[in-house]
């Protein structure tokens, strides 16, 4: 089995909502409910949680070194030299991306993204495997996961060599657009579509057979994080229910829905504007 290194990337300046992953829900900081998560995949090696140098992340730093989550910290806008640092630092085979703002991300998707990357071979690669596996790709594709259960899942080759060509802010923040910029996919089963990337990467993206990419389950602004701790309340703390329950939840009660349902979701093409400056 390849050493698979689950990185969660966060830090204290989100733009609309400072502080997010440090934030109580139902007696946790998001940034704790999102590691044990994500740790509870079988095919994930290890998580580490990786934050940035920046002085306002001392705090993040402070807390997983408290509590005992293995952490690295790296470039504040250049997020892809964050992960690859990270992975290579960890000896990554594979490299799982979360992001610290999805507090029901669930490891049963974590483990899909994998085990569909590495394949009958062990390890993704072209003539056998992928180079790149997601649950979700940004417009013009159509999601069919709610957002905040977004997995993206590459082998550390190519994450090498995107770290190495790539000079565009777009790929350098949001880490992983390089492999599926451009690409043309299409349906191979009702789970599962797949394409080959202008650049010559080997995508997979798994589907959902019923389309739920309009619910919003990730925390970027006070009425997200108001309907996060609802659906905490609702479980009583706990931290092992899976994305179906929190989807009959929401059927269940309407009115939970509704709390978040005017939040704008950002775009792949929003890069943080201070990045300009550098």
């Amino acid at each position: 089995m390849p050493r698979v290194i689950a990185i969660i990337q966060g830090r204290m300046t989100s733009s609309r909502l400072p502080g997010k992953i440090l934030a109580d829900i139902a007696g946790q900081p998001m940034l704790q409910r999102v590691f044990i998560r994500t740790s509870r995949a079988a095919t994930v090696t290890e998580t580490i949680f990786a934050t940035t140098t920046d002085s306002t992340d001392d705090p993040v730093a402070e807390y997983c070194g408290f509590s005992g989550i293995p952490f690295t910290r790296g470039s504040l806008y250049d997020v892809l030299d964050r992960y690859y640092q990270t992975a290579k630092q960890a000896k990554a085979d594979v490299v799982v991306r979360v992001t610290a703002d999805c507090p029901v991300i669930d490891p049963a998707l974590v483990d899909d993204a994998v085990n569909t990357l590495i394949g009958e071979s062990g390890i993704g690669n072209r003539e056998s495997g992928f180079d790149f596996v997601c649950n979700r790709l940004p417009p013009p594709w159509t999601r069919t996961y709610p957002i905040g259960l977004d997995v993206e899942a590459c082998t550390f080759k190519v994450l090498d060599k995107a770290w190495k060509e790539t000079k565009e802010l777009q790929h350098r923040e949001h880490v992983m657009p390089y492999f599926y910029e451009g690409v043309e996919i299409s349906a191979v089963s009702r789970r599962r579509s797949e394409g080959v990337s202008p650049r010559g990467f080997r995508i997979a993206l798994l589907n959902y057979i019923t389309d739920f990419g309009d619910y919003r389950w990730t925390v970027d602004t006070p009425e997200d994080l108001e309907f996060m701790r609802e659906v905490y309340a609702h479980f009583n703390g706990r931290d092992d229910f899976t994305w179906k329950e929190v989807l009959d939840l929401v059927h269940d009660n309407p009115e939970l829905a509704k709390i978040n349902a005017a939040v704008q979701h950002k775009t792949l093409k929003d890069i943080d504007k201070r990045a300009l400056k550098k």
